[in-house]
């Protein structure tokens, strides 16, 4: 038998999960990392724990699958984005704790950015908003603000790396420092036409081009994890950022196909081909993971607060006593009764993006009870949802994309069936859960497996893919239009606070 480890490194955890030839899950291993909060807005990682959990985690999911890593025909990595690690070439050592994709302190660049006027050039060449979201301003942060490191890094003794390089140069004992495309266009400094580090990005935002990895497709031999971590040497062979991973690994690979993960946020993808369209309806376009060299792209939206409303009703309203009961007690009553709660906990994203709006709950009546609060809560994702994804088609039509036909779905949330039906009522079209829904990690391990030769290419992918589940609409589209008619009201209300 041959088998594909995927590393799957996350916000909150390290995963590795080892899948056969045929996509299906043999074994899968965890362990949670530190969430390190220096102050309000700011949000780290030690680099060596991501490093330390992720190859224990790769150690103990091979005894658990009762392989060993000779039966392993590749290694995939895919992994948090945006996250910023600089560490020593000569020592391997982190300079500074890694700066998490949620955190806030190089607001202040990204406004200077935009007072010197970079804001339409960033969007034109790398697809992005400036935002402290990405890694551009981050690794700008630690240059400024560690002792030494602007001269260390003029004299080529750091590196940078998004958490994927971070774990290449460790497994590879510091032979490889490289990404892929779909984390390089997280950064603001990639020219995603072009496919290289943009010299004028890099120059306004006063970063040294020696520092940067090389960047290869997502499909590619990155280098080999020495014999000395798994028990033998094996060929790294896919690397992607966490979303587009997921897209790949629902088979999305023409143009016109999207997906939803449904985790703590929502983050929906929609592949565009190769046409690089800038987004006149409050998405991003990003580098989609690309099993060669030609550019492939995506919109992308995400949702701040999906899955994390259940965590609100559990641990901030007492409402519920674990997540799981969430979809019995919405089920106790036939609709919301009317009542809206819009999550804008920390502001709203796309295609809001109003940091200023608040959570909002409208429409109580006397007769309103937690079940109807429960049910607007678990519906409040399929809206804002269906509101990225009305986005999405529009910008789809203007870029001459196919529309969606269907959305493919994964992620935690995705598992209850009152959301998704609520969510293919919204939308209109099919919403399809797949048999395996850990896409992040599957999307890894199908890249590896397609440049070791595993798999001949992406149509041998699109026939493993398989449905478990198809939730068809049932109300007619001007029911529909009604209630995201209701929804938009909700949010108007949200943002007049």
């Amino acid at each position: 038998m041959t088998y594909l480890l995927a590393l799957d490194q996350g916000t909150s955890s390290s995963r590795s999960i080892v899948f056969d030839a045929q996509g299906a899950i043999v074994a899968m291993a965890q362990q949670e990392i530190t969430q390190i909060y220096p102050q309000p807005g700011w949000v780290e990682h030690d680099p060596l724990e991501i490093w330390r959990t992720q190859l224990a985690t790769a150690r103990e999911v091979l005894l658990k699958a009762g392989i060993s890593a000779r039966q392993v025909r590749a290694v995939g990595i895919t992994n948090q984005r945006e996250t910023t690690v600089v560490w020593n070439r000569a020592t391997g050592q982190p300079i500074h704790n890694a700066i998490v994709w949620q955190d806030r302190r190089a607001e202040p660049s990204c406004v200077a950015l935009r007072e010197r006027g970079l804001a339409p050039t960033i969007r034109q060449k790398t697809g992005l908003l400036v935002d402290a979201y990405f890694s551009g301003t981050k690794l700008q942060w630690i240059l400024d603000n560690v002792p030494g490191a602007r001269a260390q890094a003029a004299n080529g003794e750091l590196a940078f790396g998004t958490v994927d390089s971070w774990l290449i140069w460790q497994l590879t004992g510091g032979a490889v420092h490289a990404t892929d495309v779909s984390n390089a266009s997280r950064t603001m400094l990639f020219n995603v036409h072009s496919n290289t580090w943009d010299a004028e990005l890099l120059q306004a935002m006063d970063i040294p081009p020696n520092m940067m990895p090389s960047v290869l497709p997502s499909a590619a031999m990155y280098g080999e994890v020495l014999p000395d971590f798994l028990g033998q040497a094996l060929p790294i062979g896919g690397v992607a950022g966490d979303q587009q991973s997921a897209l790949f690994g629902q088979a999305c690979f023409s143009a016109g196909m999207a997906k939803n993960t449904y985790g703590t946020g929502c983050f929906m993808l929609m592949h565009t081909g190769g046409k690089f369209h800038t987004s006149s309806n409050g998405l991003i376009t990003t580098s989609a993971a690309q099993a060669s060299s030609t550019p492939e792209f995506a919109l992308e939206g995400s949702v701040f607060v999906g899955g994390a409303v259940v965590q609100w009703l559990r641990d901030g309203l007492g409402a519920i006593r674990s997540s799981a009961e969430v979809q019995a007690l919405a089920e106790t009553v036939p609709d919301s009764g009317g009542v809206m709660l819009v999550p804008a906990f920390t502001g709203l994203g796309a295609p809001y993006w109003n940091p200023e709006a608040r959570g909002t709950i409208t429409g109580l009546t006397r007769g309103s009870t937690t079940a109807h609060i429960a049910r607007a809560a678990l519906e409040s994702i399929a809206f804002q949802s269906a509101a990225l994804l009305q986005s999405m088609a529009r910008d789809a039509q203007q870029a001459g994309v196919a529309a969606v036909t269907e959305l493919r779905v994964d992620g935690g949330a995705c598992i209850n069936d009152l959301l998704m039906q609520f969510q293919a009522d919204l939308l209109g079209i099919a919403v399809v859960r797949p048999v395996v829904t850990e896409t992040t990690a599957l999307g890894a391990a199908y890249l590896a497996g397609l440049s070791c030769g595993l798999y001949p290419n992406t149509g041998a992918l699109r026939q493993l893919w398989k449905a478990e589940r198809r939730f068809e609409p049932r109300i007619s589209a001007a029911q529909a239009q009604e209630k995201m008619q209701h929804w938009e009201h909700a949010v108007r209300q949200a943002t007049a606070l």
